[in-house]
């Protein structure tokens, strides 16, 4: 995984709530801006979540980035 495309993610304006996808199988999701930092490295990230825990993560062990829908209707389907 590049850092531009993460740095790309956390940078858009307006946020878009993103999910990191990671080797194991694991899930992160990232709520907000504010609540993700990347390291000077560049290789690794920190992602804060409400409940106070925190997930480190090594940029390598990512495999895909998934951008959640955020809108009113994120997650609902319009009836036709």
């Amino acid at each position: 995984m590049t850092t531009d495309r993460i740095r790309g993610l956390y940078q858009a304006r307006p946020f878009q709530p993103f999910t990191v996808h990671l080797a194991d199988g694991r899930q992160v999701p990232v709520v907000h801006h504010e609540f993700m930092m990347l390291a000077p490295s560049e290789r690794t990230i920190i992602v804060q979540q409400p409940d106070d825990t925190m997930n480190i993560i090594d940029l390598l062990l990512v495999t895909d980035l998934e951008i959640r829908p955020n809108g009113p209707m994120a997650g609902k389907r319009r009836r036709r």
